[in-house]
C-alpha cells in the first residue's frame, strides 16, 4: 500500500507541475504550436534520463524514491496522450506541417534531451 501513495504522490506532483509549466509556457510563446506540451515532454525526457541513469548506474537509491520519482512524478509529469491529440488536432485543422513539426521535433529533441540528462547524471556524480 505504501508503494501506490508514493506513486499517487508523486503523481499528484507531476500532474500539477505539468499544468503550470504547460500553461506558462502556452501563456508566454503561443498556442498555435503546442509549446506547452512540447516543452513538458522534452523536459521530461531529460528528467528521466538523468535519473534513471542517477539510480542505476550511480547512486542506490531507494526502490520507493524511484516509484515517486519516475513513475509518479516523471510518469505523470510528461504528456505522450496530450502530444498525441494535439498532433490530431493539427491534421484536423489542416495544419499538416506544424503536425509533422511536433512529432518530428518532439522525437528527436526528446531523444536528445534524454541524452543530455543521462550525460549530466555521469558528470555531477563520480564514486569516491
Amino acid at each position: 500500500m505504501f508503494n501506490i501513495l508514493m506513486i499517487g504522490a508523486g503523481g499528484f506532483l507531476g500532474a500539477i507541475s505539468r499544468y503550470l509549466l504547460s500553461s506558462w509556457v502556452g501563456q508566454r510563446l503561443g498556442r498555435t504550436f503546442p509549446m506547452g506540451t512540447f516543452a513538458v515532454n522534452i523536459l521530461g525526457c531529460f528528467i528521466i534520463g538523468l535519473l534513471m541513469t542517477l539510480f542505476t548506474d550511480k547512486l542506490l537509491m531507494s526502490y520507493r524514491w524511484r516509484l515517486f520519482l519516475i513513475i509518479g512524478f516523471v510518469g505523470s509529469f510528461t504528456t505522450f496522450s496530450t502530444f498525441e491529440y494535439e498532433t490530431g488536432a493539427l491534421l484536423h485543422d489542416g495544419e499538416w506541417f506544424m503536425a509533422a513539426m511536433n512529432v518530428v521535433l518532439s522525437l528527436f529533441i526528446g531523444f536528445i534531451a534524454l541524452k543530455a540528462g543521462e550525460i549530466l547524471a555521469r558528470s555531477i556524480y563520480k564514486p569516491w
